[in-house]
């Protein structure tokens, strides 16, 4: 049995590469039938074409759907598309919800006229602890550093469509010939050309994953109460607040309002939003408590087959037969 890692999916297809090799492999049935998900990065046992087992994964992130990550590079662009603060928290907070390093790149930086918005970027997120790096790909501009950021790590790089994901793997890879194009000039805004995520070798210890742009990220899937801890800024003042459960939006004594002057107003917008998206999705499973049967159940990120009622009523009955009838069998001996 072989041990690779998947690096591309394609249709039904899934790609692995082992010992410097390619396999183009099919699922299991038995493994469809438990409905397990195979993801880029995930370990895999294989055989004769057919993906036999997965490994236990150490992480998993779904917006890009990607497994076993060191660190998550986030790409902005400094200009075409303007630079969103709003969308960049998102992908901080995201990475921040999976426990997951992140670092942040600007690139098309040879666009910006002027210094405002690199002193702006270094003022919100260097005090946060981040790596902060800008880079042109066009002009060959932090190009290097950018490849030092890749080094000894597996790292999944995410950001909104146009913002030169491609042109920076290019740049650093150029024999890879990444198709890339430009934004478009009705909307502004970038096109797609990633159209799935791959595993990208730069040497034996570093691995990029590049992943589709995307921009419709939203925090519908966690709890009001959960999202200040995204925000290590406002997190710190939570424990001084008058209510345990204060959202730090309009209650009385609320330690984070009376410190606003210490956060950055871009920020405290985002987690404003983010709480919004949170309530929505609160609402929306306030009246979803209503248990479902279903022919399935999930054990340790496992799906299994249920056994109905009937047959496992019988299989409890079958069991004290044998009970009874050894009990017979001693008092007979």
């Amino acid at each position: 049995m072989a041990v690779g890692q998947i690096f591309k999916i394609h249709s039904d297809f899934y790609y692995v590469d082992s010992e410097n090799q390619t396999f183009e492999c099919k699922i299991r049935e038995v493994l469809k039938k438990q409905k397990h998900k195979i993801y880029v990065g995930d370990f895999v046992e294989f055989s004769d074409g057919a993906i036999e087992k997965i490994l236990p994964r150490k992480n998993f992130i779904t917006r890009p759907t990607v497994a076993n990550i060191d660190r998550v590079i986030i790409i902005s662009a400094v200009k075409e598309p303007e630079l969103s603060f709003s969308q960049l928290n998102r992908y901080i907070a995201f990475a921040k919800y999976h426990n997951l390093e992140a670092a942040l790149c600007f690139n098309k930086n040879d666009l910006s006229k002027d210094d405002s918005t690199i002193e702006k970027v270094f003022s919100i997120y260097e005090p946060l602890g981040y790596d902060i790096l800008f880079t042109s790909a066009l002009e060959g501009f932090g190009v290097d550093e950018f490849k030092d950021l890749l080094k000894g790590k597996t790292s999944v790089l995410c950001g909104s469509s146009g913002v030169g994901k491609s042109s920076l793997i290019n740049a650093i890879c150029p024999d890879l010939h990444l198709r890339t194009k430009e934004i478009s000039e009705k909307t502004l805004r970038g096109t797609h050309t990633t159209r799935h995520s791959e595993i990208i070798r730069i040497d034996e210890d570093s691995r990029i994953i590049d992943t589709p742009g995307f921009s419709n990220l939203k925090f519908d899937f966690l709890m009001p109460n959960e999202v200040d801890l995204l925000f290590d800024e406002i997190s710190k003042y939570k424990q001084d607040c008058k209510f345990p459960d204060c959202l730090h939006l309009s209650e009385v004594d609320c330690a984070v309002k009376q410190h606003l002057d210490t956060i950055d107003e871009t920020r405290y917008q985002s987690y404003v939003e983010f709480v919004t998206e949170a309530k929505d999705y609160k609402e929306k499973v306030k009246y979803q408590g209503v248990k479902t049967e279903t022919a399935h159940k999930q054990h340790n990120d496992k799906l299994a087959v249920k056994i109905s009622t009937r047959k496992r009523q019988s299989a409890r009955n079958t069991q004290k037969q044998n009970i009874y009838k050894d009990i017979d069998d001693e008092r007979i001996d």
